[in-house]
C-alpha cells in the first residue's frame, strides 16, 4: 500500500500540474517518497485538529513542490477535495502555485522566496525549545514535538538559510530535522555549474548531524534517518539522493523543473510506473493507506494530549491559565511608565524600557537584536536564549538580519509566544523577505528599527535610510509606526500587540525628542491633529517622528507672523488611511493647504500633502547636528518652504 500511496501523491501532483499548464513536476516526481514517509510513518499531527498546538509541524522550503503536498493533504483528508486540485494555481483556489497559510488547511508557513523557510523552520524549532521549558512539567509534556523541513538545492545556495544553519546548530536545536531533496539539478542546469560544496563537512561544521539516504525511493532508509535524528543532541541534516522528474522522459534533467511534463510524456510515465489510472482517478488504497497511518497516530497523540491537558489544568490551574492567554495572544498591556510633556529622550531608549516593563507581565514574550542590542536596546529579559537556558528571552541573533526576521516569523507562527526583532533602520533592506511574508501570513511579528533618518551623524549615508519608509509604507497589511515621542512609543507599541494578524514595524531615533502636549488625539488612529491652528487655518504641516518636534517649533514661528497652522502627527499611515472618511477630513484640510514633513524620500507622502519637505538624496557623514542645518530641517528653513 505505501507504494501505491507514492505514486498516487506523485500522479495527483502531475495531473494537476497538466491542468493547470503550470507548475513544477521534477520535485513532486522525486521527492513523493520522502514526503509520504514522513507523514505516514512520522508525523504527528491531526486531519481533525490542523492547529493543534503541539502537532509535528512541516515547512516545504521548497514551496515550488507545493502540488505534492496538496495531494498528499488530499489522500490524508485535510479538506482539500479532488476539485481543489484540479484548480491548481488558479484565481481563488485552495491550491495557489506556492504554500500560503490559511489559504489551504494543513500549510504550516507560507514558502516560495527559497531559504526563507529553511529559517522559519528554525524559529519554530526555537519556540518549542523555549515553551516546553516554560510550560512543560514533570511526565506532562504539554510541548513536546518535532519541525520538519524539507528544502533543495536552491534554499541551501541563500544566505538567509546558511544563516538559520549556523544559528541552529550554536543552539543545538535538536528537534529541528532537515530533509534535503538532493537531486543535483536547477532550473538552469547541474548544480555543479555553481555549487560544489561538501554537504556532511560544512554541515557538521555548523554543528549538525549529518545522515545520508543514497536512494530517495529507498523509504526504510528514509525512517532510519529520521529515527536516528530524533536520537541526537544536535538538529538533523539528512541529504536524500533523488532524481528530478523520477520516471519521466525527463528524469534527471532541469526541463521538468519548473514546466508540465504534458499529457502524452505523461501516459509513459503511467506506463513506467505501472500506474494504471486515468488523471485524477485514485486507488481507495490510497487514501486507506494515510487513514490507517498518520491519521490513526495523530488522533491518538491528539487525545492522549487532551488528557495529559486536562491534568495540567487539574493540578497547575495557575500555569494553565497563563498557557490558555499566551495561546489567544492575550497580553497584559499595563506599563507604568509615564512620560510627561516636556520629557526629553532618544525613542531607542523609550523602546527599550517599554519591551522590558512588558516583558515583566508577559512572559512568553521575548527577542532580540542582531549584535545591536546596546544601540537598539530591543532586548529579551531573563538572560540570553542558549543551548543550556532555554528559558532565557534575549535571543543573540548575531549579524544575521536575513535570518532574524525570517526566525521570528517562525517563533510567531508557532503560537503560544511573541517574538520580535532589533536593527538600524537601514538594515531593513536586508529583512524585506521576512516582513513581506510576516504580512503575506497576517502574523503580528514584530520588527523594531532604530537610527532612523540621516540624524544617525557620522556613520554616514551607508547607515542612514531614506527610501525604506516609502518601500515599507507600500507593503500591504503591514503596520509601519513611526512615533514622534515617548508617549507615542508607548501607545505604538500598545497597537502593535494588540494586533492579531497585521505585522508591525517600529521605527525610532537615536537623538533625543522632546514629549508634546498629547491632551487630545488618538494614536490608534494613525494621525490626529496634535496642535489645533489658532483662528482661520492657513497651513496645516503633518510631519512623523522627529520632525513632529520640528513641526510645533515651527508652527509657533509662523504663528508669531501671524499665520493659522496645525499640526498632525501621522505615526501610522495604515491606520490611517482605514479611518472613516469623515475622521480624515477632520484630521487633514484639502491637500492645498498641507505641507507634509519627513526626513526620508517621503513620496508616499503626497496623497495627503500638495508638497512634501524631504530629502531627494543619500545623507552624508557628519555630525547630527550639522547635518539636520544642512538638509535644511531646521525652523527657519522650514517656516520659509511653507510661505513659498
Amino acid at each position: 500500500m505505501k507504494q501505491t500511496a507514492i505514486n498516487a501523491v506523485r500522479f495527483l501532483a502531475v495531473d494537476a500540474i497538466n491542468k493547470a499548464n503550470s507548475g513544477h513536476p521534477g520535485i513532486c516526481l522525486g521527492a513523493a517518497p520522502a514526503l509520504t514517509e514522513l507523514y505516514s510513518e512520522h508525523m504527528k499531527v491531526s486531519n481533525l485538529h490542523p492547529d493543534w498546538i503541539n502537532r509535528d509541524r512541516f515547512i516545504l522550503s521548497a514551496g515550488h513542490g507545493v502540488p505534492m503536498l496538496y495531494a498528499l493533504l488530499h489522500l490524508a483528508n485535510f479538506g482539500l477535495g479532488m476539485d481543489d486540485l484540479k484548480n491548481l494555481r488558479q484565481l481563488g483556489s485552495k491550491t495557489p502555485g506556492h504554500p500560503e497559510k490559511d489559504v489551504t488547511p494543513g500549510i504550516d508557513a507560507s514558502t516560495g522566496p527559497l531559504g526563507q523557510g529553511v529559517a522559519m523552520g528554525v524559529g519554530m524549532a526555537m519556540a518549542e525549545r523555549f515553551l516546553s521549558a516554560k510550560f512543560n512539567k514533570k511526565n506532562i509534556p504539554l510541548i513536546d514535538h518535532y519541525t520538519y523541513v524539507l528544502c533543495g538545492d536552491g534554499d541551501l545556495q541563500e544566505g538567509v538559510a546558511q544563516e538559520a544553519f549556523s544559528l541552529a546548530g550554536h543552539y543545538k536545536l535538536s528537534k529541528l530535522i532537515m530533509l534535503y531533496d538532493s537531486n543535483d539539478v536547477q532550473l538552469d542546469g547541474p548544480t555543479n555549474a555553481s555549487y560544489t560544496e561538501d554537504i556532511q563537512c560544512k554541515y557538521k561544521a555548523m554543528g549538525w548531524n549529518y545522515a545520508l539516504v543514497k536512494d530517495g525511493n529507498d523509504t526504510a532508509a528514509i525512517s532510519r534517518a529520521i529515527l536516528s535524528a530524533h536520537k541526537s543532541d544536535k538538529p538533523t541534516l539528512i541529504e536524500i539522493k533523488t532524481v528530478i522528474g523520477y520516471g519521466s522522459a525527463f528524469a534527471g534533467k532541469c526541463d521538468c523543473h519548473g514546466a508540465p511534463i504534458g499529457d502524452a510524456n505523461t501516459a509513459a510515465l503511467r506506463k513506467q510506473l505501472e500506474w494504471n489510472y486515468e488523471p485524477f482517478d485514485m486507488p481507495v488504497q490510497a487514501y486507506e493507506y494515510f487513514n490507517a497511518t498518520m491519521n490513526k497516530r495523530g488522533a491518538e497523540a491528539y487525545a492522549e494530549w487532551q488528557r495529559l491537558y486536562d491534568q495540567y489544568r487539574a493540578e497547575y490551574p495557575s500555569e494553565a491559565q497563563e498557557f490558555d492567554k499566551a495561546l489567544n495572544g492575550e497580553f497584559d498591556l499595563t506599563l507604568n511608565l509615564s512620560y510627561p510633556e516636556g520629557f526629553k529622550d532618544a525613542t531607542r531608549n523609550t523602546i527599550g524600557q517599554v519591551i522590558g516593563e512588558f516583558s515583566k507581565r508577559n512572559a512568553t514574550f521575548w527577542g532580540g537584536s542582531a549584535d545591536l542590542t546596546k544601540s537598539t536596546k530591543a532586548k529579551g529579559a531573563d538572560g540570553d536564549f542558549t543551548a543550556s537556558n532555554p528559558l532565557g528571552r534575549n535571543i543573540c541573533f548575531g549579524v544575521r538580519e536575513h535570518a532574524m526576521g525570517a526566525i521570528v516569523n517562525g517563533i510567531n507562527l508557532h503560537g503560544l509566544s511573541r517574538a520580535f526583532t532589533g536593527a538600524f533602520f537601514v538594515f531593513s533592506d536586508y529583512m524585506k523577505p521576512a516582513i513581506r511574508l510576516a504580512a503575506l501570513m497576517q502574523i503580528p511579528s514584530l520588527f523594531v528599527f532604530t537610527h532612523d533618518s540621516i540624524a544617525v551623524g557620522e556613520d554616514g549615508p551607508t547607515h542612514q535610510p531614506i527610501e525604506q519608509f516609502a518601500g515599507l509604507r507600500a507593503t500591504p497589511n503591514l503596520n509601519v509606526f513611526r512615533p514622534c515621542d515617548a508617549y507615542e512609543v508607548v501607545e505604538c507599541f500598545k497597537q502593535a500587540m494588540l494586533s492579531k494578524h497585521t505585522p508591525s514595524v517600529i521605527v525610532l531615533t537615536r537623538q533625543n525628542l522632546t514629549t508634546e502636549n498629547h491632551s487630545s488625539g488618538d494614536v490608534s488612529k494613525g494621525a490626529y491633529v496634535l496642535k489645533a491652528e489658532r483662528g482661520d487655518l492657513d497651513w496645516c504641516l503633518l510631519a512623523t517622528g522627529s520632525e513632529v518636534n520640528l513641526a510645533m517649533r515651527t508652527a509657533e514661528k509662523l504663528e508669531s507672523q501671524g499665520l493659522g497652522v496645525r499640526v498632525v502627527s501621522m505615526p501610522n499611515t495604515y491606520s490611517f488611511d482605514r479611518q472613516p472618511d469623515e475622521y480624515i477630513r477632520q484630521v487633514l484640510p484639502p491637500r492645498d493647504k498641507v505641507v507634509a514633513v519627513e526626513m526620508s524620500s517621503g513620496s508616499e507622502l503626497y496623497k495627503y500633502a500638495s508638497r512634501v519637505y524631504c530629502i531627494d538624496g543619500f545623507g552624508a557623514s557628519a555630525p547630527a547636528g550639522l547635518l539636520l542645518k544642512e538638509y535644511g530641517f531646521d525652523e527657519d528653513a522650514l517656516a520659509r518652504y511653507v510661505k513659498g
